[in-house]
């Protein structure tokens, strides 16, 4: 679709475009024009979990750690219960290298969805807290 053609269109209909969009070029590892293509959404859209969600996985896809910090507790925010937010909110810290809080976040995760992925992830970074430990 041109933009023009999604211009045209009602703005619910534009909105759902613009999104589609943006986890399309997200999934295609094009991070940044994602972002571009969430813009408008994350504008208007201010509450909603599934915006700040895939506007933070872009935001850490693009090494942008700090705006994917926050738009992961924007959702945590909106929604508690939202254990992949949680799960990517410490992995975020874990690139930060906030290995401690990074862990309570991945702790919570797996309590609420207890996956192989969220438990390797718990042991990683639980392996690079006792690396640092004197």
């Amino acid at each position: 679709m041109t933009d023009a053609a999604a211009a045209s269109q009602p703005p619910e209909e534009s909105r759902f475009h613009a999104f589609r969009q943006a986890e399309d070029l997200v999934g295609r590892r094009r991070p940044l024009d994602a972002l571009k293509a969430l813009q408008p959404l994350l504008e208007s859209e201010t509450d909603k979990p599934s915006v700040h969600l895939l506007a933070g996985r872009a935001y850490f896809h693009s090494a942008q750690l700090r705006r994917a910090e926050a738009a992961f507790t924007r959702v945590l925010e909106l929604d508690p219960t939202d254990h992949y937010a949680r799960f990517i909110l410490g992995r975020t810290l874990q690139r930060l290298g906030r290995f401690v809080e990074a862990l309570a976040q991945m702790r919570m995760a797996s309590a609420m969805n207890p996956v192989p992925e969220y438990l390797e992830a718990i042991s990683e970074v639980k392996a690079h807290i006792a690396l640092r430990e004197p």
